[in-house]
């Protein structure tokens, strides 16, 4: 327990990080921070039988059910082959189906389970406590900072991001 100031209130236990960090300190400290948040997650998602990455497939389908493979791959940003192993896996596991499209029998769109639709809510879940625990100790006002400053960061990247390309398989 922390000690009690004058004003009553108990103060922190710990003392804020006085390192000065600079623009290099930049691209390590975010992958760290998303590398460990992602395990922290993963972690939280396998009591569900998820695993990394098949969240992000259930609250796409959740938001849009019956998009396309590529479609999915597009949204999550992984390239097509990727998104078709991960589909079939999910598909294994009963999270997902696969269907002709009713218009045009040339597509096929991937749509969610009963199973599927259950498991968005320990996803949900799963993600707050994730949520929770890395902003331990911050304020409002810095979480409010944080998510903005992000979301520049990856809009500064989205746009200079080139389309991943598909190698010509022969």
């Amino acid at each position: 327990m922390g000690k009690k100031r004058k004003d009553g209130k108990k103060s922190k236990s710990k003392k804020k990080d006085q390192t000065e960090y600079t623009l290099v300190d930049l691209s390590p400290a975010l992958t760290q921070a998303a590398r460990s948040m992602r395990t922290v997650l993963s972690r939280n998602l396998f009591e569900s039988g998820l695993y990394a990455g098949q969240d992000g497939v259930i609250l796409s389908l959740a938001e849009s059910d019956g998009m396309t493979a590529g479609g999915l791959a597009q949204k999550l940003g992984v390239k097509a082959p990727t998104m078709t192993r991960t589909i079939g896996r999910m598909e294994a596991q009963g999270f997902l189906e696969r269907k002709p499209d009713a218009e045009d029998a040339r597509l096929t769109k991937v749509y969610l389970t009963p199973l599927g639709r259950d498991s968005v809510q320990a996803i949900e879940m799963a993600a707050s406590a994730c949520d929770r625990l890395a902003t331990l100790e911050f304020s409002d006002k810095e979480i409010r900072n944080l998510v903005r400053l992000l979301k520049a960061i990856d809009a500064n990247l989205q746009a200079e991001a080139l389309p991943l390309e598909e190698p010509d398989e022969e």
